[in-house]
């Protein structure tokens, strides 16, 4: 080796490992794929870290392993959980660092104003502060098939605003033979019972909906809600409503795709799979209903989807690595991609104003009624969100009593007060084992 090659080495700056940034989620299929290229893009953008991605399986399965993964110290620094986990994530004392307190450790810059209210105050504890980053956040829509309005003499680019007028335009539709049946639904709870209460102002549980603290319980056995159940009950045995199944409904969305049901209500995030598999005809977008006897302006709905938790036990340099990787995920120009690409909500002011520049709105009807439907008016304590402590396990509890329902064994208020008195009874293990 030749002096002056040596003399090269022993001057050439030393190459720095790159930290490693672990990052479990729950994306998978065309979302996963989307979620990955993101992390390979900050990747690209710099040589500081590497964000490494695992999906872990269900919104449930990663919770679930993330809770054992940290009690075993072999955590990620990065969780994505779902937004029913948020009181879990809350209780688990000592698990998690505050987004707030990350950013601001790390000299990133950190606006909570410039996120979107509805969905920043979902994820904020009492005093404001958010506590997980946003990122794949939606809520629940109207889909519509216009070729069977057009069929059933209805204005296609009209689409019911009230209850009342959802019943009126199902019975024209059926009677006409447009579609065998008027409506289905994925996700019960959370469209016809959490976001049902939400938009008309209707508390789902006591102390601002569970926001503050671990002595709450639920009170989604009121008029408004017995009342919803009742015509779901009535439409459902005149054949004008079937049920998707429990959960997330597997059954709607195909009900919908094959045209047997006019209409669909599922998450924003539904809207590239709506329309890449509704070939048939043309699909329309429009917010949820509502009962305007009850309401005259009706609030914003809530949210779905999930946020991105830090988990304690790393080291400084992870932290600042994971700091900058969200002060990235933040830039319009990747929330805007990401909401386009999805369906999901943009999660700042800023990415929406882009998407309005690009023309992506105007070019593409309909993608901005999630949009307009979360941010309407002023969050209340009853439409803000909710929050409570194993809130799956009540979904599914009130999955079942929605079945009992439907099949004729409980009338509406009866199936409600034995979902709120099974589900506080849930609160109340939570509550024992976060105390």
């Amino acid at each position: 080796m030749t002096t002056g090659v040596i003399a090269a080495l022993a001057y050439a700056p030393h190459a720095t490992a790159q930290t490693e940034i672990s990052w479990w989620h729950a994306l998978d299929a065309e979302l996963g794929k989307k979620l990955e290229s993101i992390a390979q893009g900050f990747n690209n953008s710099q040589s500081d870290y590497k964000i490494v991605t695992t999906y872990k399986g269900t919104y449930p399965e990663t919770l679930t392993a993330a809770i054992a993964a940290f009690r075993a110290n072999e955590q990620p620094a990065i969780v994505q959980v779902f937004e029913v986990g948020t009181g879990t994530m809350m209780a688990a004392k000592g698990a998690v660092k505050p987004v707030y307190e990350l950013m601001t450790e790390n000299g990133q810059p950190w606006d909570p104003t410039s996120f979107l209210a509805p969905v920043v105050g979902y994820y904020s504890d009492t005093d404001g502060n958010i506590l997980s980053l946003p990122f794949n956040s939606s809520t629940p829509i109207m889909y519509y098939n216009k070729t069977a309005f057009e069929k059933a003499g209805l204005d296609p680019n009209v689409p019911p605003k009230t209850w009342a007028e959802v019943e009126s335009f199902m019975n024209q539709i059926v009677d006409s033979g447009a579609a065998k049946c008027g409506l289905s639904s994925a996700w019960i709870s959370w469209i016809q019972l959490e976001n049902l209460s939400a938009i008309h102002d209707q508390p789902y549980g006591t102390l601002e909906n569970g926001f503050g603290g671990l002595g709450t319980e639920f009170t989604f056995n009121g008029p408004v809600q017995a009342k919803h159940w009742e015509n779901l009950k009535k439409w459902s045995d005149a054949g004008l409503y079937q049920y998707g199944g429990p959960v997330g409904g597997p059954d709607a969305a195909p009900k919908f795709y094959s045209g047997e049901c006019a209409i669909y209500m599922n998450s924003s995030g539904s809207r590239a799979g709506v329309i890449a598999n509704s070939k048939d005809f043309e699909v329309g977008f429009a917010p949820l209903p509502y009962y305007d006897d009850v309401i005259a302006e009706p609030k914003n709905s809530i949210i779905g989807g999930a946020t991105l938790w830090v988990l304690n036990g790393k080291s400084p340099e992870v932290y600042k690595g994971v700091a900058e990787f969200f002060t990235y995920l933040s830039q319009p120009e990747v929330q805007a991609d990401w909401h386009q690409f999805t369906g999901y909500l943009p999660i700042t002011n800023a990415a929406f104003e882009l998407g309005q520049q690009q023309g992506y709105y105007a070019a593409n009807p309909g993608s901005d009624v999630a949009i307009k439907q979360i941010t309407r008016g002023t969050p209340t304590a009853n439409s803000k969100g909710i929050r409570f402590g194993n809130l799956s396990q009540a979904r599914t509890v009130v999955d079942e009593e929605f079945e009992a329902l439907l099949a004729g064994t409980k009338t509406a208020q009866e199936a409600l007060d034995s979902a709120v008195a099974r589900g506080n009874e849930i609160l109340r293990e939570f509550e024992t084992a976060n105390q």
